[in-house]
């Protein structure tokens, strides 16, 4: 360590006022500060407070509750390569597939996104921000394992110059800039981003009757043809493979990071035990969900409605939505009731589309998205009612 702080403290004149490579500064100091803590300090007068807590840290805390779901699916992944090949394979095997299919994905979308972030540091020459540590995971983990990594490098350009950097960047963003990635390519290139194949196959085939469908397209299917989605899971070539059980461990076709509620519940874990996310939020989005299930029981009309409503919280991406989406604390509800008011809504919307509209199965996705948009609304009312309760108290 002392070697690398040595190397740093040579470049550093080169960086500073009056150096050859002055407009360069906030690309030294961002890669500094990722080894070093900052060295600036503040005044010797008044108090003063000390805290390791800083945005870097915070966003290695959301990175670090993502590997769970990152090590998972790539697992999956390679799970569900040899299950759709009819070939066995060891654990060994499995990881091999499934990083032979994700990690390039990481990388693109780490490296485009970062060029894209340090181009708009220098031209604009704002400091380098921490935000795309969480983002450039997040990016991956919600695209199928076979997207092309062309599209994720356009996503990501697209999120970063259009959902973040055109607010001014870093904190500044309306939308979440992972779901503004996968937004685009939804609507750009459906049928990669949609589409019922999702496993990785490599040079291998598929069995005779492999079919690649997750749980949303049973569902849509059910809506649109009037079949039973339950008796269709459960005849499904491969027997058991959507049982709950496997549903809510994740084993099934999917987003690389999205299928397993479990991860996602251990991810949670840790972001609220470090303070990092709000328990509030992702408790309500769940509760929305559960519940806007169960009027759809009582609705019925077809297999979809009628769908067990705790079914719908293991299923497509609510579990990945709620934990790590809804609680982004930039894009999110920031008072304390309109958290639970946001969540809330969320849940309800997203079985809303999912079910009312089977063109758009996966409704986590456009759920939050649009929460996002009226996050300020909800926060200026719950502290325009404060406010006025409190005047009221004042007055008596």
């Amino acid at each position: 360590m002392k070697l690398l702080k040595n190397l740093f403290d040579g470049l550093k004149p080169q960086f500073e006022k009056g150096g050859k490579l002055e407009k360069f500064h906030t690309l030294y100091e961002g890669h500094r500060t990722i080894v070093f803590a900052p060295d600036i300090t503040t005044g010797k007068k008044g108090t003063q407070i000390k805290d390791a807590v800083d945005l870097k840290r915070v966003m290695f805390t959301v990175v670090i509750a993502m590997i769970p779901c990152l090590l998972f699916g790539i697992w999956n992944v390679g799970h569900q390569h040899f299950i759709s090949t009819g070939v066995e394979g060891s654990l060994v095997d499995k990881l091999l597939i499934g990083a032979l299919a994700v990690i390039p994905i990481l990388i693109v979308s780490y490296a485009v996104g970062l060029i894209t972030e340090f181009v708009f540091c220098v031209v604009r020459q704002h400091p380098v921000s921490e935000g795309f540590l969480v983002t450039g995971m997040l990016i991956p983990l919600v695209m199928p394992p076979t997207i092309p990594l062309w599209q994720v490098a356009l996503a990501t350009i697209f999120a970063v110059v259009i959902g973040k950097e055109a607010f001014g960047g870093t904190g500044m963003n309306i939308l979440n800039v992972a779901l503004t990635a996968r937004a685009f390519l939804y609507f750009a290139y459906p049928s990669q981003i949609s589409g019922e194949v999702w496993t990785f196959f490599g040079d291998a085939q598929p069995v005779d009757g492999y079919s690649g469908a997750t749980v949303l397209a049973y569902g849509a299917s059910a809506a649109q043809n009037g079949t039973d989605m339950m008796a269709d899971m459960a005849g499904h070539w491969y027997a058991g493979m959507f049982d709950f059980w496997n549903m809510f461990v994740g084993v099934i076709p999917g987003s690389i990071g999205e299928t397993s509620t479990l991860m996602c519940l251990l991810g949670a874990l840790i972001l609220v035990g470090t303070g990092v996310g709000s328990w509030k939020i992702i408790f309500s989005v769940f509760s929305g969900a559960y519940l806007m299930g169960l009027l759809f029981n009582m609705i019925g009309g077809n297999s979809f409605l009628e769908l067990p409503a705790h079914y719908h919280l293991v299923i497509g991406g609510l579990a990945f939505g709620a934990v790590y989406m809804a609680t982004d604390p930039v894009s999110a509800a920031q008072t304390e009731t309109g958290k639970w008011i946001y969540g809330f809504l969320i849940g309800v919307l997203t079985v809303l589309i999912r079910v009312v509209n089977p063109a758009y199965p996966e409704g986590i996705m456009l759920a939050i998205l649009f929460m996002n948009v009226f996050a300020p609304l909800i926060d200026y009312y719950v502290v325009d009612a404060n406010k006025k309760r409190r005047l009221k108290r004042a007055t008596i």
